[in-house]
């Protein structure tokens, strides 16, 4: 059978179907928090801050599983709007700590209701059982590294 007789439909592709669910939640959460100017993924940077006091670029990235890069250019976003601060850490210059500044943390604390308004119509839209049960299904998909070990040896085509 040639590639081309193949069923190459992109709604049949699992990385399509996981980022557009991404998106989709991501733009349902954005406007919920949008009184506040923040985006989703930049309350989650509060959030574990609130939680951890301060960490470094790769601790976040790691937490948030965002590549580093990008995780610095939202932190740099974040301290030009004077929600966190960032600065060398202690006994190694070349590692950037960041905190919540007084205003990230009194935002923070403005958008958690927010935040949770956008989980409650998550699940109003979904259900809480499979909501619920799709976080549990999401945190042990098998994918962590997977682009690292690079194509799987026993690959065929379905």
């Amino acid at each position: 059978m040639s590639m081309v007789d193949m069923n190459t439909r992109v709604e049949d592709c699992s990385c399509f179907a996981i980022r557009r669910a991404a998106r989709q939640a991501a733009r349902l959460y954005d406007a919920h928090l949008q009184p506040t100017g923040l985006r989703v993924a930049q309350f989650l940077i509060l959030a574990v801050l609130e939680e951890v006091r301060t960490a470094d670029i790769h601790t976040l990235s790691e937490r948030l599983d965002i590549e580093r890069t990008a995780t610095g250019k939202m932190v740099s976003v974040l301290v030009r709007d004077g929600l966190v601060q960032a600065g060398p850490a202690p006994g190694d210059a070349r590692t950037r700590l960041v905190e919540l500044t007084m205003e990230g943390r009194r935002l923070f604390v403005k958008a958690v209701p927010l935040w949770q308004a956008a989980q409650c119509r998550m699940e109003a839209l979904n259900g809480r059982q499979r909501v619920t049960a799709l976080r549990a299904e999401l945190r042990g998909l098998a994918m962590h590294n997977a682009a690292a070990a690079g194509p799987a040896a026993d690959f065929t085509w379905r």
